[in-house]
């Protein structure tokens, strides 16, 4: 927000110089980013007109002119070229100093003698423009020092406001501010209501519920919209950051940046009637004051005019005119619009088209849904008093059941003091509040403070303390230590920490990466993952439109990235959140770890044979990282759609009887791979996994126990089974038989070949036996080796090899 100083001292009278209320500003959180003196030296410089200009003898370019001063004529060199007999223009006269430094004195230029300059904004530093010579209007009175009849000195102040001060997008707003923290009070706003002069009226029809619950209009007829805007308003626009364009459309502006009521001014000529507010159809198209002809849908908010088929769409509802009914120098009757539309009807729909407006920041933010009455008149007598004309009656359709209605907060006298960690007076913050501009009402415990319509970020108890302390002074707030008696939290030893996750993940070479939470619904819809996303109400950018419900997407875009620049070998892992909608609606957030890897098993070295990473090199990992808490992991045939079928396996934790999903681990798809456009070095293979997070970090508590003292007995065994078979499920089958004897079990050999039939495997195993009160017989051994092998051979169609 952009403004003048001169401005905001007229609304908020106060004694503090410019640089204490720049820094007065920055205290009270409304952070000042710059601040640019205007006309600081321009004594010397009056308003002057050129008489006559004519060709220098000696130069192209040059024009002697005979310049009036007010107090006589003086003879000018003058290389402008907007240089004309009948212009006035700033002259610095011989003696003056501007404020770059430039001392004016009498000179020759090409022979012919100038006494003084005829200068630029920018040469008078009011404005950057040095195209030419700052042209001020024919009514303006030669010989006046031009500081007087610019309003100058003066300075043009910019601030940083954050998304919840919406109130402060106006001159007025600011000077609350500003008012509360000086001990000073805001100027009364007088602006009386316009009597009606005409019967000239145009209807108004709201047909778009809660997000435009009010909407203002007004015809002026026979207004002369060629009547130049005053200099003290173009002033004031250009020191804002406006740079002014006509009158109709400076005053809309004017009012929008003084009291934060943005507005639209129609030539009344172009419309038929009604005036109506609704939702866009789909495929509606308009042109836009820009130029710029847009396709809207069911979100837009659309303005429109007619009935039937005859309706058509005249501006897009808080974001910008339409082409056809803007004013122009030929309008001679106006219809003004002042409405109040939500902010979540606004809320990205210019970014939705490459639009940013100033009316559609502000209701993206929320504007005082009051002020349409006032800004219509407050608009209305501008006019009348600039260009003439005759009002006919305030318009407004209203849908009150709709309309914010500010709400009374509580705040208590012994909450304040324990936030603040001081105690305010009463009476200070009461003062306070009140030169808000809120109202205030005195209770037992505090106060009932009730906002005032514009300011929507004041909602509960919190908000009113932060407004008592940025007023009173962060400064004012003691710094206290804390106390010596800080509770501690030992982390569980229920859970693996995240810490120790990425520790073991890292060990194992892999660098962590860490990507958007937002991601294009195109990307999961490619890994048919799209079910169940969240769309963003308000996204970054067309790409980033919906949450994540995998983390892979992203991390194998990470992959394909790096791969793409010729690093072949990549292993990346990330730790983050998922997020889906259930069944009932309602969100669900989980907590993954995911990994994917491409290029070589091993980096390269003269030690170890380079070979391609393949499944059991990712499995051996992700068995690292189980065993940090324990977990066993079972893996199961895969059928997800994103995985290479055979080669991607459903990981299930087994604990004590329990089984539970955790993810899955595999070989990515060729028709994904494909589909992704991986770039991979000697067209490799992805492996990945993606698990979540909580289930696979539990852990037990430890419980020490002594080792046994008996020796342990070793059995080797090798079965033939069919290739289909996976050894996880004769893994189960074969501590389900052996019972709590069994202290290892051991997969030392797998053989396909001679001695073994096609289709089958021979798995070999060892089976290690302890108990811890007693040493095994040979009995004992055998009849557990007896059953291990008759479940193998009865689950699994086994045979014991020979």
């Amino acid at each position: 927000m952009k403004f003048s100083e001169n401005w905001l001292r007229q609304h908020v009278p106060t004694a503090a110089t410019r640089e204490q209320l720049a820094a007065t500003l920055t205290a009270i959180g409304l952070e000042v980013e710059e601040v640019t003196a205007l006309g600081a030296a321009l004594d010397g410089v009056v308003v002057a007109r050129i008489v006559s200009a004519e060709k220098h003898p000696e130069a192209d370019r040059l024009q002697v002119c005979q310049v009036d001063t007010g107090a006589g004529m003086v003879q000018i060199v003058c290389g402008a070229p907007n240089a004309r007999a009948g212009l006035v223009a700033p002259l610095a006269t011989v003696g003056a100093t501007l404020p770059g430094g430039i001392a004016i004195k009498a000179a020759k230029l090409r022979g012919v003698e100038s006494f003084g300059m005829l200068c630029s904004a920018k040469e008078l530093g009011v404005d950057a423009d040095a195209s030419g010579l700052l042209e001020l209007p024919v009514n303006a009175v030669v010989g006046a020092p031009l500081a007087e009849f610019l309003g100058l000195p003066d300075a043009s102040i910019e601030i940083k406001l954050t998304p919840n001060r919406a109130d402060c997008f106006s001159v007025r707003g600011i000077a609350f501010d500003v008012a509360a923290a000086t001990g000073s009070a805001v100027a009364a706003l007088d602006i009386a209501p316009v009597p009606a002069a005409s019967e000239a009226t145009m209807q108004v029809e709201l047909n778009a519920g809660a997000d435009v619950p009010r909407y203002c209009g007004r015809v002026i007829e026979g207004v002369d919209a060629t009547a130049p805007t005053p200099v003290w308003m173009a002033e004031r626009l250009r020191r804002s950051g406006v740079r002014p364009v006509s009158l109709l459309v400076d005053v809309t502006q004017y009012v929008m940046l003084d009291i934060g009521q943005p507005m639209h001014a129609f030539d009344r000529d172009t419309l038929a009637g009604p005036v109506g507010v609704r939702h866009a159809r789909a495929g509606e198209v308009t042109k836009l004051l820009n130029g710029q002809d847009v396709t809207l849908d069911e979100q837009f908010l659309a303005i429109t005019d007619g009935r039937g088929d005859a309706q058509r769409v005249i501006a897009l509802g808080g974001i910008m005119g339409g082409f056809d009914s803007r004013v122009t120098d030929a309008t001679r009757n106006v219809f003004l619009e002042a409405a109040h539309f939500a902010p979540a009807a606004i809320i990205g729909r210019g970014r939705k088209l490459g639009l940013h407006t100033d009316a559609g920041h502000r209701f993206e933010r929320g504007v005082d849904p009051e002020l349409p009455r006032i800004a219509i008149e407050y608009a209305t007598r501008l006019i009348l008093d600039i260009a003439g004309g005759r009002p006919g009656p305030v318009i407004e359709a209203a849908l009150p059941e709709h309309l914010p209605q500010p709400q009374p907060v509580a705040l208590r006298r012994a909450r304040l003091a324990r936030v603040l960690g001081l105690t305010v007076p009463d009476a200070e913050v009461e003062r306070i509040l009140q030169a808000l501009g809120l109202a205030v009402e005195r209770s037992d415990d505090g106060w009932h403070v009730t906002p005032p319509s514009r300011r929507f970020d004041i909602a509960i108890e919190e908000d009113l303390i932060e407004e008592v302390a940025r007023i009173h002074g962060y400064d004012a707030i003691p710094t206290t230590l804390p106390g010596g008696a800080s509770r501690l939290v030992a982390p569980s030893e229920t859970r693996v920490d995240t810490a120790t996750v990425r520790r073991q993940l890292a060990a194992r070479d892999y660098l962590e990466a860490v990507n958007y939470a937002f991601v294009d619904a195109a990307w999961l819809e490619l890994w048919q993952a799209g079910e169940g996303a969240v769309p963003l109400a308000n996204p970054l950018s067309a790409e980033l439109g919906v949450m994540r419900t995998m983390l892979l997407p992203g991390l194998v875009a990470a992959l394909g990235r790096n791969a793409s620049r010729q690093q072949d070998r990549v292993r990346l892992f990330e730790l983050g959140n998922v997020f889906r909608h259930n069944p009932d609606g309602s969100p669900l957030e989980t907590q993954r770890v995911a990994a994917a890897v491409c290029g070589a098993a091993h980096a390269e070295q003269w030690g170890v044979g380079a070979r391609p990473v393949g499944f059991h090199d990712l499995r051996g990992d992700l068995d690292s990282l189980a065993a940090a808490s324990g977990a066993r992991l079972d893996y199961r045939p895969s059928a997800q759609v994103w995985a290479h079928p055979g080669r991607s396996a459903d990981i299930y934790r087994v604990d004590g009887g329990r089984e539970q999903r955790l993810g899955w681990i595999g070989q990515l798809h060729p028709r994904l791979q494909r589909a992704l456009d991986l770039k991979l070095i000697n067209d490799g293979d992805v492996i990945a996994f993606e698990l979540d997070l909580g289930p696979l970090v539990e852990r037990a508590i430890p419980k020490a126990g002594a080792q046994s003292k008996y020796p342990s007995v070793r059995r080797d065994r090798a079965f033939i089974v069919a290739d289909s078979v996976p050894w996880a499920a004769i893994q189960a089958t074969v501590h389900a038989a052996a019972g709590p004897s069994l202290r290892e079990l051991v997969l030392f050999d797998r053989y396909q070949g001679k001695g073994v039939e096609t289709g089958f495997k021979s798995l070999a195993m060892g089976l290690i036996l302890q108990d811890e009160s007693r040493t095994l017989t040979d009995r004992d051994v055998d009849t557990v080796v007896a059953e291990v092998t008759a479940a193998v051979e009865r689950e699994h169609g086994a045979k014991l090899r020979a």
